[in-house]
């Protein structure tokens, strides 16, 4: 296709009983998918043989579910496209299949789910395909519902390809906003054709480690390109325990300028200077 399919339509148009077919029977795509499936539930990094339930994102035919099969997982699939879970049925595989928009959110009891995947299906909720979608408050739907159906210290990973960097800021504004913590983890940053950007987000607990990329070393000295850590929550009033919630001009000042470093922008060092007010000024 010469075009992104999302520009294509909806999901469940493009993805209709004849292109579901060519999807899945293309040794290309279903190489590609195996690979970007198999990097996922990595950098979930979950024990096998331990009972983890995992849910699949836009779980199409089922490529990405054998691979969880394959790794000894339990999982549900969900996708919008009636014709790839009517393949994944054809296909037998192994994991309870729901027909479901990811917009409309999540349907499940909290803490469903051990763990997360999801390959090439993030990108499809900033598009607006009917007169009364709003990408922000679906992608907003989508993450707190999503939040609720794991476990504490959850995690999900999205393989996913943002336009551009506006749909980029704007999927990780709306996870961070729905309670999740997390970063995003890109794979061979300096390559135009090996670059692969996975989301990793978990649900609270224990702050956890952002994997890093794959590449090369002088890549993975890159930090910055490889690794964009989403702002974590401010704390609660109540979490506060008795320290005031209002900051200083200094401490206000300290604390935005560190969240600038963890985004890689510049910031000028820090002196005795800093945060002091000028005479004269109020």
């Amino acid at each position: 296709m010469s075009k992104r399919p999302e520009h294509q339509g909806p999901p469940e148009i493009v993805y209709n009983e004849s292109e579901a077919r060519k999807y899945t029977s293309n040794s290309r795509i279903m190489e590609v998918q195996r690979e970007l499936s198999e990097r996922a539930i990595e950098l979930l990094n979950l024990p096998e043989n331990d009972g983890h339930l995992i849910l699949d994102i836009g779980c199409g035919s089922g490529l990405s579910g054998e691979c969880l099969t394959e790794g000894n997982y339990n999982w549900v699939g969900l996708d919008i496209s009636k014709h790839m879970l009517d393949i994944a049925q054809e296909r037998e595989v192994e994991g309870d299949l729901l027909l479901l928009d990811m917009g409309d959110g999540m349907p499940f009891r909290p803490g469903s789910f051990d763990g997360v995947i999801s390959i090439s299906a993030l990108q499809w909720l900033c598009n607006a395909d009917k007169g009364q979608h709003n990408p922000a408050n679906r992608l907003f739907k989508f993450f707190s519902t999503l939040y609720s159906s794991m476990v504490r210290g959850g995690k999900a990973v999205f393989q996913f390809y943002p336009e551009n960097d506006a749909q980029l800021q704007l999927i990780m504004k709306q996870s961070v906003k729905a309670g999740f913590a997390g970063g995003l983890v890109v794979d061979y940053p300096n390559s135009s054709k090996a670059k692969k950007m996975f989301l990793f987000l978990y649900t609270g607990g224990a702050p956890q480690a952002i994997p890093h990329g794959l590449g090369t070393e002088e890549a993975n000295q890159r930090t910055v390109q490889q690794q964009v850590v989403c702002a974590s929550k401010r704390p609660k009033y109540k979490d506060l325990k008795g320290q005031s919630a209002k900051l200083s001009h200094r401490e206000w000042l300290l604390e935005k300028k560190e969240r600038r470093k963890r985004q890689g922008r510049e910031v000028h060092p820090d002196s005795k200077y800093t945060g002091r007010k000028r005479a004269g000024r109020y």
